[in-house]
């Protein structure tokens, strides 16, 4: 029987990549959780500046919290090691962020590495099946702020491949899908390193799906258009047509558009797209803080400004929107933050 966490205050003493995975699980058992120390790892700053959590650098009154952790580790992990053979790398798409959405395939590339590159949106919590003597290290790009670099992360998983052990690179939802994890492959394949890839569920559909909304729908849309909102219509290195875009008729779901969505909004209205079409924006997806705001194309920009919604976070274009079921939102909000 698992502690009841929720809404109880957690004070965790350790900022290491390690620590990060049994925060994690504090977070998705609906804890208030600190972490005090000089120092965190990149994907524990990331979880702060999301909000997610609070960071102090100074010593705290350790009597204000109902549970505190001094020095913590991943738990549950296999303890058989694994036969040492020839280097390799493995892509582990770890889906939108709820470990249960890891596929099985994935759990297992996880409990046989021996090197974890993990980032901040895959499930950390997850990499309690890591081993006890594997290495975890954080490679979390915080937008706009704290970064691994792309040729590190390429530079990583050669130098360790090389060395004979196996790799794997967890990534949040799909390697594949705007998740550079080709750039990655063929940097391996350059290097002579053998790599092997697991798919993720991916965000653009599990994100609305989560949130009760289909990307598609008999009689009302035949199809989906996924883009990267990472650069705004209009900027030298966006090679996508807004014009035909909106004449599409699918539903429209933007990943990374959080900082160009006014933009991204504006273009489909100027190119004919109905300003009243109905948009939903779901952040933290598939994770206990997870938040679903409906609007329109035309009133969604400051409706997330108001609502104080941020990145991660993907947007919805198109009627079924209107579509999603508040049971279904209901039942996925009281799975997500049960003590089971």
């Amino acid at each position: 029987m698992q502690l009841n966490l929720t809404g109880r205050s957690v004070l965790v003493l350790d900022g290491s990549a390690p620590a990060a995975v049994t925060v994690s699980a504090l977070l998705h058992r609906c804890a208030l959780v600190t972490v005090a120390a000089p120092a965190v790892c990149a994907a524990l700053e990331d979880l702060a500046l999301r909000g997610r959590l609070t960071w102090v650098t100074t010593p705290v009154d350790e009597s204000r919290f109902d549970v505190v952790l001094r020095t913590v580790a991943p738990s549950e992990a296999g303890s058989a090691a694994a036969v040492r053979t020839a280097g390799h790398v493995t892509l582990v798409g770890a889906g939108p962020g709820d470990p249960g959405l890891v596929t099985v395939a994935g759990r297992a590339a996880v409990k046989q590495a021996d090197v974890i590159l993990t980032d901040r949106l895959a499930p950390w919590e997850a990499l309690k099946w890591a081993r006890p003597d594997a290495e975890i290290i954080d490679v979390t790009k915080i937008p706009y702020g704290r970064s691994t670099s792309q040729e590190q992360i390429n530079a990583l998983l050669v130098e360790h491949a090389r060395a004979g052990r196996h790799v794997v690179r967890f990534k949040g939802g799909d390697s594949y899908v705007f998740g550079r994890g080709f750039e990655e492959v063929t940097a391996c394949a350059e290097a002579g390193v053998p790599t092997t890839v697991i798919p993720g569920v991916t965000s653009s559909i599990a994100a609305p799906e989560l949130a009760g909304i289909p990307v598609t729908h008999r009689g009302l849309v035949q199809g989906f258009t996924v883009i990267s909102g990472h650069v705004p219509p209009g900027h030298p290195d966006s090679s996508i047509d807004y014009a035909a875009l909106a004449r599409t008729g699918t539903t429209l779901v933007v990943l990374m558009g959080m900082r160009n969505l006014a933009a991204i909004a504006d273009a489909l209205v100027a190119a004919g797209l109905d300003r009243n079409t109905p948009c939903a924006v779901v952040a933290d997806a598939a994770s206990a803080g997870q938040r679903v705001l409906r609007s329109t194309l035309a009133d969604v920009v400051a409706d997330t400004a108001e609502a104080g919604i941020g990145a991660p976070a993907v947007t919805v274009i198109g009627h079924v929107v209107a579509l999603g079921p508040a049971a279904v939102q209901a039942v996925a909000t009281a799975s997500r933050c049960s003590d089971t």
